[in-house]
Parts: structure tokens; sequence; C-alpha cells
């Protein structure tokens, strides 16, 4: 009997599982879509631009049942309150609609997003936007395609001309949180505040942008993105520095200014 060759074995599974995941997205934006068309019911969180609506439950329902189904021995961990814990040592994270807000006021910046993680790392990201039909999948040890074409990796664009994708809440302009952000918006030349870290982590995995940097993201808002990013040839790190972590995904030398830039390393940039 021919000896079983476990790296291939390892790749069919990660295969079968990105496959999984991919369909998971899809039928979560569509899901998401579909109910927004026919209206929406708002709930608020924490403030007024934290929201969730029937959209986001739906969705985040409609994956847990199937992961139920085909990953019973998996744990499941979901942005609207999902949490089973498994067997496996694997954990799929979920956020059913990454953007709510711009999902709420009709803006088709927001996506459907999940990551499965190993043990120790993430395994993969799949992303679907729903408003161009197009699906991401990828992860540290799976080179990252949109639509099954395979992404180019991420440029090393000079500082001047980098474009960050960011956020930061009002209340945290003239704080030490400020003075973190303003030292790393020195290593760009441009940025965008969007509203939806998972979409802008595609835009970075496709070359349109060059890096991410937020801090306070939960592993459903960061996970996908940075299983993607990573997956073509990027990366993702999470930073403490003012009290707070910031994650940093994008090119790698993008990243490792805004990493030093924001923690104010000397002699670093």
């Amino acid at each position: 009997m021919a000896p079983v060759d476990d790296t291939s074995l390892s790749d069919e599974s990660l295969a079968a599982d990105a496959a999984l995941a991919a369909d998971l997205v899809r039928e979560a934006a569509t899901l998401a879509a579909r109910i927004r068309a026919e209206g929406l019911d708002i709930d608020f969180k924490s403030s007024g631009s934290d929201i969730v609506t029937q959209a986001d439950t739906s969705a985040e329902r409609l994956i847990v049942d199937r992961l139920a189904a085909e990953r019973p021995d998996d744990a499941i961990v979901g942005e609207e309150g999902t949490s089973r814990p498994g067997t496996s040592g694997r954990t799929w994270v979920i956020d059913p609609v990454d953007g709510t807000y711009n999902f709420s006021r009709g803006s088709d910046w927001w996506c459907s997003a999940i990551a499965l993680t190993g043990e120790d790392d993430v395994l993969l990201g799949a992303v679907h936007h729903a408003a161009t039909h197009r699906t991401w999948v990828g992860g540290p040890d799976l080179p990252s395609t949109c639509d099954d074409v395979r992404l180019a990796d991420l440029p090393d664009t000079a500082t001047g001309s980098r474009c960050a994708t960011t956020y930061l809440h009002p209340p945290f302009f003239g704080s030490e949180v400020g003075d973190a952000f303003s030292r790393a918006l020195g290593q760009v030349g441009t940025l965008r505040m969007l509203g939806s870290g998972t979409m802008d982590a595609m835009a970075i995995a496709s070359g349109q942008w060059d890096v991410l940097f937020q801090h306070s993201v939960a592993d459903w808002d960061r996970l996908p993105g940075a299983a993607i990013v990573r997956g073509a040839g990027g990366e993702s790190v999470v930073v403490p520095a003012a009290g707070v972590d910031w994650t940093v995904t994008g090119a790698p030398r993008a990243v490792a200014d805004v990493r030093a830039a924001l923690i104010d390393e000397p002699g670093a940039r």
C-alpha cells in the first residue's frame, strides 16, 4: 500500500473548507441584500452608528445552520451572538454583514465575511460583495483569488503614494489614540474612511490601496480580510499602542512603517 501523503490530504481539506466558505458568504450576502430590498428593522447596540438589522441575524443563522450540518465538530463564533463550542480545534468566525451602517443607509460598501481559524493561526477567509457579485477566498497557505482568478502579489508603493484605509471614531481625535493615528498618517499619502474594514481589506488585496489600520477591531472584522491579504503576499499584525490594540494589514513595507509609527519606535521608520 502506498504511504498516505499528509500534505496532499491537508491541501484537499483546506480546498474543501475554502469552497464551503465561499458558498456560505455568497448565500449570506444574497439573503441580506434581499432582506434590505424588502425593508429593514434597525436596532441600536452601543451607539447611534453601531446597529444591527434582521438581515444580520438572518444571514448569521443561515451560516450557522449549514456549518452545524457540514462541520459539526468545529466551533462557531458570530458577531450577532452565536457561540458554539467544538472539539476539532478549529473555529469559524462569522461577520454576516460587515458595514451594517453602510448597509442600512443604502451604500453598497458592505459584504458578508467568514474566517476559519486553527489552534495557532487563521487558516482562510472568504468574502462576498453582493453589489458586484465578487467572491474573494484565501489564506496564509492558500493563494488568494477573486472569482477563482489568483490575485497578484501586493505592490510595494512609495510612502507618499500610499493610500490607507482606516477609521477613527470622532471622540478619539485629540486623545492619545488620536496622536498615534496621526503618526500613522505620516506613513501614507492619502486615506479613505468608507465604513467596512473587510471591504477595505479586499481593495488592498486587489492592489487598489495599500494598508489598513484601525484600533480595537473584533476578530470577525479582522480575520477574514487579514487571511486574504496574507494569501496575496501581504501581512497583518496586531500592535499595542496608546492603550489599545491596532490591526495593521497590507503590503509588508507599508505595514512595517505604520506599525513603527503607531508605537513611535525611534529610528524604525
